[in-house]
C-alpha cells in the first residue's frame, strides 16, 4: 500500500455528469484548498471516454491525488461515444485511461491517508449491483422487474450497461464483490478504512427514494455487513442524487453527488461543493432529501 503524509483534506464528490454544460463548468471551477488535498470521485463522471478523460485529467492536475470508482454511466456503451467497448473491456479501458492520468482506480493498491484523521486506508470500489434490493412484496428479480416496469421506473442500464463477458450484470457483481472482499480482508487489522464506491454498501440510504423500486439498481445485500467487518470510518457513495450524511451501526455514510442541474438548482447549498471526509466535517448532521432531489420517472441514472 502506498503511503503519504501531509496536512490537507480528504475530499469527495460524485455524479458530476459533465455532459451538462453547467456541470462541466462546476468541474472546471473545482480547486483544492491546499497542495496536500486528495479527491475521491465516486462515479458518474460522464458517458463518453473523452469527457471522462477531460474531467479526471483536469482534477488530477490540481489535487495531490485523485481516486476514481466507476459509476453506471461510465460503463454505458452510449450511442454518442465513438468508443464502442462493452462491459469488462470498457472498464479495463477506463482503468488504463486513469493510469495515463495518474488517477488511482479500484485495480490499484489502496493508498493510506496519513493527513488529519489518519492513518486510514482509502479503497475505491467497483461492485455493481445484483437486484437484491427488491421492492416490498417481491421475492425474485423477475417479480421486481415486472413491478418496476408497471411503474415506468426502469434504469437505462438495462439498455446501455452490458456485462460482457459475464452472462448477467448480477454475475459481474458477484465476481467483483468476491475479488474486492478478498483484497479488503488482506488489509492490516489495525487500520480503519474509507470505502468509496458509486453504490452504498447497505440498503438504508435508498429508503428515501421517491421511487423505491429503483433501489434494485443501487447495490447488493452481499456488502450489508462490510461497514462493520472492514473497520469502516466512512462509507462514501453517490448514485442516488440525494446528498446527505447518515449513520448506520455507528458508521458514517456520505452521499456526495452533484446530480443534474434540474436537481441541484433547487437546493439551498452551492452546487459542486466538495465534501470533506477527513478531517471529519463538523455539523454535517443527518439530512433527508431536499425538495426535488428524488428520482425522475425516466430512470436515467
Amino acid at each position: 500500500m502506498e503511503s503519504t503524509a501531509g496536512a490537507g483534506q480528504l475530499l469527495a464528490i460524485s455524479d458530476l455528469h459533465i455532459s451538462y454544460p453547467d456541470n462541466r463548468a462546476l468541474v472546471d471551477g473545482m480547486r483544492p484548498q491546499s497542495d496536500d488535498d486528495w479527491l475521491i470521485v465516486a462515479g458518474d463522471v460522464a458517458e463518453t471516454v473523452a469527457d471522462i478523460r477531460w474531467a479526471l485529467g483536469t482534477l488530477a492536475k490540481r489535487f495531490r491525488k485523485v481516486l476514481w470508482a466507476p459509476g453506471n454511466h461510465e460503463l454505458w456503451t452510449h450511442p454518442s461515444d465513438p468508443v464502442t467497448l462493452r462491459g469488462a473491456a470498457r472498464y479495463d479501458h477506463l482503468v488504463e485511461v486513469c493510469r495515463e492520468l495518474g488517477v488511482l482506480t479500484p485495480e490499484d493498491p489502496y493508498p493510506v491517508w496519513r493527513g488529519p484523521g489518519g492513518p486510514v486506508v482509502v479503497a475505491p470500489l467497483f461492485l455493481l449491483y445484483d437486484y437484491s434490493f427488491l421492492p416490498a412484496g417481491c421475492a425474485t428479480k423477475a417479480e421486481g422487474m415486472a413491478y418496476a416496469e408497471s411503474t415506468g421506473i426502469v434504469c437505462n442500464d438495462e439498455y446501455l450497461l452490458h456485462p460482457d463477458p459475464y452472462p448477467t450484470r448480477e454475475a459481474w457483481c458477484r465476481a467483483r464483490v468476491a475479488e474486492t472482499e478478498r483484497r479488503l480482508a488482506e488489509l492490516p487489522e489495525d487500520l480503519p478504512t474509507v470505502l468509496a464506491g458509486h453504490y452504498p454498501l447497505d440498503r438504508h440510504p435508498t429508503e428515501v427514494l421517491w421511487h423505491p423500486e429503483f433501489a434494485m439498481w443501487c447495490g447488493t445485500r452481499l456488502t450489508a455487513d462490510w461497514h462493520r467487518r472492514f473497520r469502516v470510518a466512512t462509507m462514501v457513495y453517490g448514485h442516488l442524487h440525494i446528498p446527505r450524511t447518515t449513520w448506520h451501526d455507528g458508521v458514517r455514510f456520505m452521499e456526495v453527488s452533484v446530480g443534474y442541474p434540474r436537481e441541484w438548482r433547487k437546493r439551498p447549498d452551492p452546487p459542486g461543493r466538495l465534501r470533506r471526509v477527513l478531517p471529519m466535517e463538523v455539523h454535517a448532521g443527518d439530512r433527508g432529501a431536499a425538495p426535488g432531489v428524488g428520482r425522475g420517472r425516466g430512470g436515467a441514472r
